[in-house]
């Protein structure tokens, strides 16, 4: 598929197309709502391009699958929903440990439990706190709009290799099962991709190469594989943070949010922009590393801070971490597959600005 203008197409599918375009030949996955056209769709197009698709038994055989072709070279991606997640935390804690590049797409739902099918944001500390076992991190994109989401799957690959981290595309039911048009752009590298030099391909002529994450023996080795872990996340956190501002220069109140949330939540600001009220947006584009610095210099300037959620209140502690709790943060948010409109948006805003006096 090669671009010919923007076509009308599903988040979904938009993903699996920009996976493709960045050269991903390995995709295993299992079928869960709201994410199976990711399958259906990289069912018929793997074949088509040389790759390998492969509809395994379980979530728990995808991610091991991932690993393996992570090991042996190829771009891989694996997708799946929120309790399809879950199943693969063990897997994705050990490709974190060997330090393998893969793409993982969580189109979340409503839960816990198999909780529905509507759209949710209450993967979020499983996300970008390590939801599996031990001290690890992925770099997690939560993009707002299909174009982006389509740009960002690419660039999540380039990180994935120039990092040796898996990567983690963060959306939800609306962002995989809304249309809008997109432009199938061809992939172009963003970093200087390092050798795979940790590939297992036979040793003929070289040193063989390990790759595990299991430590046994009386030393001091699983803790020296720690801080090299931790050396990692430190640099990525220091060259990669990415986040969006809407109208903050002279915010009163600045309103957080990401994905499709902060999508919804540029209509509010526009409203109450409309109606005079100093309303301003951040976003952030990477929920690990988390942009900390525009919630300070926020927070030297605004009154509060309001952040809309589509869950219990996750996203929200980074907010006040990130800002260091100078000032107060309010809530908009619920669980379940609660969905956020600007006018209900617009009216937290006004009660804020009624009950704390905003308005000059």
């Amino acid at each position: 598929m090669s671009s010919q203008g923007k076509i009308l197409l599903k988040g979904n599918e938009v993903m699996s197309e920009a996976a493709i375009q960045a050269g991903c030949r390995f995709f295993a996955g299992y079928p869960i709502t709201p994410q199976n056209e990711v399958p259906e769709y990289m069912s018929k197009r793997m074949p088509q391009v040389g790759g390998t698709f492969i509809q395994a038994e379980s979530e728990i055989a995808a991610i091991n699958m991932i690993f393996g072709a992570s090991a042996a070279g190829a771009r891989c991606m694996t997708s799946s929903s929120s309790p399809g997640i879950s199943l693969k935390q063990e897997g994705i804690s050990y490709i974190a440990a060997a330090q393998l590049p893969c793409v993982i797409a969580n189109m979340q739902r409503g839960g816990p439990g198999l909780g529905n099918i509507r759209a949710s944001q209450a993967d979020y500390f499983q996300a970008v706190k390590g939801g599996g076992h031990g001290d690890y991190r992925l770099i997690v994109f939560a993009p707002s709009t299909l174009p982006e989401l389509y740009k960002l799957t690419m660039n999540a690959f380039d990180y994935a290799d120039y990092y040796r981290n898996p990567v983690m595309i963060l959306g939800d039911g609306i962002l995989g099962q809304m249309a809008e048009p997109v432009e199938i752009l061809p992939y172009e590298p963003i970093v200087e991709l390092p050798e795979k030099d940790f590939v297992l391909d036979g040793c003929k002529g070289r040193k063989p190469r390990v790759l595990k994450t299991l430590f046994l023996r009386p030393s001091m080795a699983l803790v020296r594989h720690n801080d090299l872990l931790q050396a990692s996340y430190k640099k990525i956190t220091a060259e990669l943070k990415l986040h969006e501002e809407t109208e903050t220069d002279d915010a009163e109140l600045v309103i957080a949010a990401y994905g499709i949330t902060a999508r919804i939540a540029k209509g509010a600001v526009k409203i109450a922009r409309q109606n005079g009220m100093k309303v301003g947006l951040i976003r952030p584009i990477t929920l690990w590393p988390f942009p900390d610095e525009p919630f300070k210099r926020a927070a030297r300037t605004a009154d509060r801070f309001l952040v809309v959620e589509m869950s219990g209140g996750q996203f929200i502690e980074d907010v006040k971490l990130a800002s260091e709790c100078k000032k107060p943060v309010e809530f908009l948010g619920s669980g379940g597959g609660w969905y956020p409109t600007p006018d209900n948006i617009f009216e937290k805003i006004q009660t804020i600005y009624e009950t704390e006096a905003l308005v000059d």
